[in-house]
């Protein structure tokens, strides 16, 4: 890949039906379709379109753009931070089916941005070091003692999330992105 590509994730309430009418719109098949996620990569013009299950059915849950490379991240990821913007930076984050080096910015009116370059794909959803890290800027709630859920703003079922080893992993019931 040598060139970036501009990215939009989009909230569906029934993935199946929207990866078909997608399909149709496109002309083209999606590049990763799990449970809960599908992807769609277009070459012309070059955009990488997320259908994400859960939120409110109809909207953008996030745009972003895919660099080429991690460097580019960083060096945009600098010059943001020169401009006094907040960043969440989630380096080597494993989020939406894929790791990734990435960091986050708001617009003026509160959209989320994910300015990122991917690193490889992931057979699971999140894997983070505690349930605050998980993508798309989720708060962390308690159902019980034994049961933390994690909520996002911009996925709206819960997940649960279980201690393996050192990490947690995060069994995920709707997509991020």
């Amino acid at each position: 890949m040598s060139h970036n590509t501009f990215h939009v994730a989009l909230s569906v309430k029934d993935l199946p039906s929207a990866i078909e009418q997608y399909r149709k719109i496109l002309g083209i098949e999606p590049a990763k379709v799990k449970p809960d996620y599908a992807k769609f990569e277009i070459a012309d013009p070059p955009v990488i379109l997320s259908l994400n299950l859960g939120s409110e059915p109809g909207t953008v849950s996030h745009l972003g753009i895919r660099y080429a490379e991690t460097d580019a991240v960083i060096s945009a990821l600098a010059r943001t931070k020169t401009e006094g913007i907040a960043v969440r930076e989630q380096l080597g984050t494993t989020c939406c089916y894929a790791k990734a080096d990435k960091f986050w910015v708001r617009d003026s009116d509160g959209l989320e941005w994910e300015m990122y370059t991917l690193l490889e794909d992931a057979e699971v959803h999140s894997i983070v070091e505690t349930p605050k890290d998980v993508c798309c800027s989720p708060t962390t709630t308690t159902q019980s003692v034994t049961e933390p859920q994690v909520m996002s703003n911009c996925c709206s079922p819960a997940r649960s999330a279980t201690a393996e080893s050192s990490l947690v992993q995060i069994q995920v019931k709707s997509a991020c992105g």
